[in-house]
């Protein structure tokens, strides 16, 4: 076995006979990373506020594990609000006492809320941030105590390159991505002495079904843009969620303290970098002719 073979044969076996927990498993990312630990021998609490979705998703799991009765299935269903802190808790809780303890915690669950910020109301504020932020929060709070008590642990965060990059027409999503790279950053540096690690995942244009959804329809409307077609439109095709989370947990075997995937979002986020203000210039250009492309294709 060649020296990269065995590289690739310690980042899979880094998550074999592990217990982990992936909140807004029952599509896009979430299941998408779901499988993939599986795949590497994980034993995983599935969890979404989404109930058929998320029982879906371990059904289908449980058929790839082939649990049985004296094999018990390493996929496990939870219904889950991140929202409500005692929920996460107990569920953290629950996970961490029966499996004899929690290794990784995936705060993934996300919405998006777009349009001009002119038209979007507190309720629109309101709603990202409970669940984009104080989702990951509640996430944080609940297994960060667990993972110190245990002296190991891994606690990932779902961002966003939209928490490293200004992203006009998304800025409720954006605000929440940054501040979740910046809690992840903060608490890594603390939870190192603990031999607690940290990662935030910063993610591109991913094909989920985040970028077909709306803002939620019990929310006061708005002039809300396409954004498959804006983001395509600047960056190109999206890229598949398997690939996202192949990316993701060898980034988390690394230990990476962000992982920025794939290729066109660390070009766009070095470029960032070195000229923050060319970047801002010619973003806002680029975004408005590609509005203007997508709306013309929809017209």
């Amino acid at each position: 076995m060649g020296r990269a073979d065995e590289r690739a044969e310690a980042l899979r076996n880094h998550f074999d006979g592990k217990v982990a927990l992936v909140t807004g498993a029952a599509s896009g990312i979430g299941r998408a990373l779901a499988a993939e630990l599986i795949d590497r021998g994980a034993t995983v609490v599935v969890s979404d506020v989404d109930q058929p979705g998320v029982l879906a998703v371990a059904e289908a799991l449980e058929r790839v594990t082939g649990g049985t009765d004296a094999v018990p299935s390493r996929a496990i269903a939870a219904v889950l609000d991140v929202t409500d802190a005692d929920d996460v808790a107990e569920l953290v809780a629950r996970t961490a006492r029966d499996h004899g303890g929690i290794d990784f915690v995936f705060n993934n669950a996300g919405i998006g809320i777009g349009g001009p910020v002119s038209d979007l109301s507190l309720a629109h504020w309101q709603r990202v941030l409970d669940v984009n932020l104080w989702g990951v929060i509640n996430g944080v709070h609940a297994a960060y105590p667990i993972m110190i008590a245990q002296g190991h642990g891994h606690i990932v965060n779902t961002a966003s390159l939209s928490g490293l990059l200004p992203s006009p027409l998304l800025v409720p999503y954006s605000t929440t991505k940054h501040a979740v790279v910046g809690l992840s950053v903060g608490l890594r540096m603390e939870a190192a002495e603990h031999g607690v690690k940290v990662t935030a995942v910063c993610p591109g244009v991913i094909e989920t079904p985040l970028l077909d959804k709306r803002n939620p329809d019990d929310l006061p409307a708005t002039d809300s843009p396409d954004i498959r077609a804006m983001l395509t439109a600047l960056v190109g095709q999206p890229y598949p969620a398997a690939s996202l989370a192949a990316d993701v947990l060898d980034g988390v075997a690394r230990n990476r303290a962000l992982i920025v995937t794939p290729g066109h979002a660390r070009r766009a986020w070095a470029a960032y970098r070195v000229s923050p203000q060319l970047l801002v210039t010619q973003g806002a250009d680029r975004m408005r002719k590609a509005l203007r492309g997508a709306q013309s294709r929809h017209a």
